[in-house]
């Protein structure tokens, strides 16, 4: 009995210690089920209170309201080639309304070969539009469609953008219509050494750009186009529209898209500021450079030292001041070095070209200078006022020099007046002003004619003209080939003419 009695108690203890065993894992279980539903619990009381994510997803779907009315998708299809042969072609982009008369903007890269051109509008509307004008080396068009009931774009100003601002990207990535993505501002002042675009100057971003947001709007916070979706940064010396995202998205900045769109609006042509300098970045290699090629590299060599020694930051250096021209007048010299255009940094060569392009013939502009005084060594800055001039083509175009030499000694953008002057009717095109009757293009076209096509491509603009034969130029000091080009003479024969043979 008395075994018994002691015996008890220690199978009570043993059977607890075993049941707690398993019992325990569930019973912890249980306690951590509790804490979580309670956590949950909590935490969906403070979503539903108004959080801060959905704030943020409130905001993206006011952008989306806001700017998708105004966003458009683009069908074009024609005909390409070059010589004999020839063919088919159709591609997709995207571009966004200007103003309610039917003034719509994309890339020129997604119309300039178009002979048909079809824009749906965000409700489905499908309206028939054509080429108004265009801008090759800066990659900007505007294309007309009927007005009514079409709702412009908000536009903003770029020159507010700043690296780390929240951007969105509007278009029709691989023909997904009318798609939106986000991101921020990675960069400004771009180049990707693209082949189809001379003057860079891009907002780079990570918001996903891809082969069919080419002529979309980039917006910022408030939904107001800052820029035009144009490329992907591949690696340089691709062409625009080419690759796939990668994290690295090409937009031109707002401020250079007016400029072009204004004027295609107002005259159908481009005009380009321009300053009469030579410019060399600012790095050792390329002052280097500069100071050691060209004629007047002994003048800049002694300030290119003075740079190298004294000088910090970005900046484009100047090499050269031709006399008579805007800068010269304003009083710009050798040895300077350009900081800033309007109170906007500048990061490079390519920018700089940009900004200055982009301004129209008799615009003013506030050049902020650092300069060194090599008699004293001392070296200062200052704000220089400059009266922009007109780039004349033939200071910048091989195929403007190539055209005078071989007879066409003037020619310009054809309007109903210049066509009246001339004696002719009106035609979209090129108007021979001038010609060497003793050449043999001077033969073909001689006073009146008007220039129709370019390399197979309508031509809408003695600029056009030029980029379209500089770009066939290029090409064909690598190639053996043809630069076909059609005209109507004054007597309304349409003929053609071989410039590569």
């Amino acid at each position: 009995m008395n075994r018994i009695t002691h015996v008890g108690p220690a199978i009570v203890v043993a059977t607890t210690i075993v049941a707690a065993l398993f019992a325990g894992p569930a019973a912890i279980r249980g306690v951590v089920t509790a804490s979580t539903r309670a956590d949950i619990a909590k935490a969906s009381a403070r979503l539903e209170d108004g959080n801060v994510l959905e704030a943020i997803s409130q905001a993206q779907r006011d952008i989306a309201t806001v700017v998708e009315p105004s966003v458009v998708h683009v069908s074009s299809q024609g005909t390409v080639g070059n010589g004999s042969r020839f063919g088919q072609f159709a591609s997709t982009g995207s571009g966004w309304i200007w103003d309610e008369a039917g003034h719509v903007v994309t890339n020129a890269h997604v119309v300039e070969a178009a002979d048909e051109i079809e824009i749906q509008l965000h409700d489905g509307e499908v309206r028939t539009a054509e080429v108004l004008g265009l801008d090759l080396r800066s990659d900007i068009a505007v294309v007309k469609i009927a007005s009514g009931n079409l709702i412009p774009a908000r536009r903003g100003e770029s020159r507010g953008v700043r690296q780390g601002d929240i951007a969105f990207a509007f278009g029709s990535p691989f023909d997904f219509r009318f798609s939106m993505s986000s991101g921020i501002v990675s960069g400004l002042g771009r180049a990707a050494g693209l082949d189809d675009i001379d003057y860079e100057n891009f907002i780079q971003v990570d918001a996903a750009i891809n082969p069919g947001n080419s002529g979309g709007p980039l917006t910022d916070a408030q939904g107001r186009v800052i820029g035009m979706n144009t490329a992907i940064a591949t690696g340089r010396g691709n062409t625009i529209g080419q690759g796939q995202f990668a994290g690295i998205g090409l937009a031109i900045p707002m401020s250079q898209i007016t400029a072009v769109v204004e004027q295609v609006i107002e005259t159908g042509e481009v005009q380009k500021g321009f300053l009469g300098v030579g410019l060399a970045a600012t790095t050792s290699m390329d002052l280097e450079r500069a100071a050691a090629f060209g004629g007047r590299a002994a003048v800049f060599r002694p300030y290119a030292e003075a740079i190298m020694e004294e000088y910090e930051g970005d900046g484009v250096a100047v090499t050269a001041v031709e006399q008579g021209y805007p800068a010269e007048v304003a009083g710009i010299k050798v040895g300077d070095v350009i900081e800033q255009v309007d109170g906007r940094r500048v990061r490079g060569l390519e920018q700089l070209k940009s900004m200055i392009s982009s301004g129209r013939p008799g615009e003013v502009v506030v050049l902020d200078v650092w300069r060194t005084d090599l008699e004293s060594g001392e070296s200062g800055r200052r704000l220089i006022e400059v009266v922009l001039g007109r780039l004349d083509p033939i200071m910048s175009s091989l195929a403007a020099q190539r055209l005078r030499d071989l007879g066409l000694v003037e020619l310009a953008t054809s309007t109903p007046d210049r066509a009246q002057d001339a004696g002719v009717e009106f035609q979209s095109g090129v108007i021979v002003l001038d010609s060497d009757p003793r050449s043999q293009i001077g033969q073909v076209f001689p006073r009146g004619s008007i220039l129709l096509e370019a390399g197979g491509r309508p031509i809408a603009s003695y600029d056009e003209l030029l980029a379209r034969l500089d770009r066939l130029l290029v090409r064909l000091s690598r190639r053996q080939g043809s630069i076909p080009i059609v005209g109507v003479r004054p007597d309304g024969e349409r003929v053609a003419l071989d410039l590569g043979s």
